[in-house]
């Protein structure tokens, strides 16, 4: 409606009434008003209360009605004004919309791409659990390992589906294209839960290890007492079984040296320090069997002989098959051949070595002179025993050397073992950077 109609329908629902000659503003009560006219009205109204000046008789009533309705218009439109002002701006609205489901989507896919898998790509790593690892120390270690990227989002499906208690203590080959269910299920050892059940721990003998450190080992990992594992491996009679037992040395720890076989073993912890002991020679018995123990029986070594030399060789060796063949091939030709300059003495230090631990010497004390039959130094040929349990491949390759005519070796900064001929050759090495003293 336009200002001019408005004034006209005003004009027809007020009238002005004069007391003590003062003017009123009235609304005609015969005439049915519109709402938002009488509002108009009632403005007036006020307008004219506050002009209590009671000289209104020389007032135009015409002006007066003019007065009014500009009064009740400059109103109506300062509304209008205020209402424009708070105007809807559709433009930010529908802009905060897309920015924000753009930020959602975004969020979602980094979840989603973590959770399921979705693009990240298929590397294999490796990853140990350990026993008392909580949700957060195994969330670390997965995200360490590039397998997640989210570690607080793993934790949150931890706790939400129960998943730590599907993982287990252990060491596993995990894909970085495993979603977090797979990685959960990949960390899963039956195994491992069968054995808790049954009271039996897994454990690997290291390679090169001597009955002491074998003791330590059991010990740690609560399968007996130390005392009652010595009084097994030095004094316990194991019958006929094993007639490669020297009974000379009863009472002495290193009796069993060189036949506790290195090798994993489920050991019981509710069963005797004999019966863990009696496992690894069993082992040891049906390792060296068939061809191989046929092959030795054939040679001009006894047992005994061969497993004192494969011991010697474990602990020398740094590398592969090859290497420990060519290491036994020195020390053949040392024992069977006719050479000058150290004739059949095999100068190894690790013998040394071994002969300072049972002695309780330190490697400060370290000497060529030490006085113990173990000493290759000052004694040729085999020592009396063997000075650890040697490994399957040592004991093949000391049956069987490489034939060479080395009479030397030493260990280089390449990380590799050189072999030498003559003394000569042999100390050229070791006076030249390329050597890294043992």
């Amino acid at each position: 409606m336009s200002q001019m109609q408005e004034q006209l329908l005003l004009s027809k629902h007020i009238f002005f009434t004069s007391s003590d000659g003062t003017f009123y503003v009235r609304m005609r009560k015969s005439v049915t008003c519109p709402a938002y006219i009488a509002e108009k009205i009632q403005k007036g109204q006020t307008i004219m209360s506050e002009n209590k000046r009671p000289d209104t008789q020389g007032w135009d009533t015409e002006a007066v009605r003019r007065r009014i309705i500009s009064e009740v218009d400059a109103g109506t439109e300062t509304g209008s004004k205020k209402k424009k002002h708070r105007k809807f701006n559709w433009k930010i609205y529908i802009a905060a919309v897309v920015l924000g489901s753009m930020l959602l989507a975004g969020l979602g896919w980094i979840l989603a791409n973590d959770l399921c898998a979705l693009d990240k790509g298929n590397d294999t790593y490796t990853v140990t659990i350990e026993e008392g690892d909580g949700v957060f120390k195994i969330a670390s270690k997965l995200k360490k390992a590039g397998l997640i990227e989210l570690k607080g989002f793993f934790v949150l499906y931890e706790i939400f589906t129960g998943a730590k208690k599907d993982i287990d203590p252990g060491t596993y080959e995990l894909n970085t294209s495993m979603d977090y269910r797979s990685l959960v299920n990949n960390m899963y050892d039956p195994d491992a839960r069968r054995r808790a059940q049954e009271g039996l721990v897994l454990l690997t003998i290291p390679e090169g290890y001597t009955v002491q450190q074998i003791v330590d080992l059991l010990v740690e990992n609560k399968i007996s007492t130390k005392e009652e594992l010595i009084d097994a491996v030095s004094n316990f009679d194991f019958g006929e079984e094993y007639p490669f037992i020297d009974s000379s040395l009863n009472g002495q720890i290193n009796r069993l040296e060189g036949y506790l076989f290195p090798d994993t073993y489920e050991f019981s912890t509710e069963k005797s320090a004999v019966y863990a002991i009696d496992t690894m020679l069993t082992n040891f018995n049906n390792r060296v069997s068939g061809d191989l123990l046929a092959e030795i029986q054939n040679s001009d070594y006894s047992l005994k002989e061969i497993v004192t030399l494969a011991s010697i060789i474990e602990k020398e060796a740094i590398g592969d098959y090859e290497e420990r063949a060519n290491i036994s091939s020195v020390f053949h030709n040392r024992l069977e051949g006719d050479n000058g300059e150290v004739g059949n003495a095999l100068q190894s230090d690790a013998t040394i070595h071994y002969a300072m631990a049972l002695m309780g010497l330190e490697d400060k004390d370290f000497s060529t002179d030490l006085d113990s039959p173990y000493n290759t130094y000052l004694h040729g040929g085999l020592p009396v025993g063997p000075i650890c349990n040697p490994s399957l491949a040592s004991i093949r390759a000391a049956v069987n050397p490489n034939d060479t005519d080395y009479y030397y070796f030493a260990y280089g900064k390449d990380g590799v073992s050189h072999f030498f001929r003559t003394f000569n050759e042999h100390l050229s090495f070791v006076n030249s950077d390329m050597y890294a003293p043992g």
